[in-house]
């Protein structure tokens, strides 16, 4: 695919992204129903920049997803990984629970912030490590609007200790596992994704704050 071609993607999806939130402000209703969809663009963009011919690469991304997967069957099986809580109907198909596009989004999110962070560590245990509270401070953001968007919800209400924890732990191990790989994609597009992700959900976070 050419390199304008991709650009066109590119753009799309910080179209996508800013008319999401513009939205969210107008009618969130109907904007809440489109989250797999913005899901599926974003990945589907981001794995355009990424050496998806190399069988290694494409194993690791899946590997990742596999993890992410894993974890939140057992997580809302048991609510030993991040607590008790249940997945709601807005991020579409679940898979006994949970759904398929929250694999995505973990191999997304993981493989993005191990490429950010790669430009500032080289040894694999503190690449895992910035690479893991990145995410985790990510998801920091995306909790305050999680329940309220019908993503998931915790029986406590917010997100608490232990649901940090978790992702600090998980993709910490995802990130060790595959980061000698996944770091070798490309840099600007994954700092693309994690900025509108940043920037959707923040965007929400002040929306929330002001109608309080």
């Amino acid at each position: 695919m050419s390199a304008s071609f991709k650009n066109y993607f590119r753009y799309f999806l910080i179209l996508v992204y800013v008319s999401g939130a513009i939205g969210f402000a107008l009618k969130p209703s109907f904007f809440i129903p489109f989250t797999p969809l913005t899901l599926l663009l974003t990945c589907f963009v981001f794995l355009l920049y990424q050496p998806i011919t190399n069988t290694k690469y494409v194993l690791s991304f899946l590997g990742v997803g596999l993890i992410g997967f894993g974890s939140e069957w057992l997580g809302i099986k048991t609510g030993l990984i991040f607590g008790d809580y249940i997945y709601g109907e807005a991020l579409g198909y679940k898979l006994y629970g949970v759904p398929i596009t929250i694999s995505l989004n973990w191999a997304l999110l993981i493989n993005a912030s191990v490429l950010v962070c790669a430009r500032y560590f080289s040894q694999p245990v503190l690449l895992s490590l910035a690479s893991s509270c990145l995410i985790t401070a990510l998801d920091f953001i995306i909790e305050q609007s999680a329940s309220q968007l019908n993503f998931w919800h915790f029986s406590s209400g917010l997100a608490g200790w232990h649901n940090y924890l978790g992702w600090l732990c998980v993709s910490f191990l995802a990130s060790f596992l595959f980061a000698p790989i996944l770091k070798k994609g490309n840099y600007k597009i994954a700092t693309l994704v994690l900025l509108l992700q940043l920037f959707f959900f923040s965007s929400v976070l002040v929306l929330n704050f002001i109608n309080l």
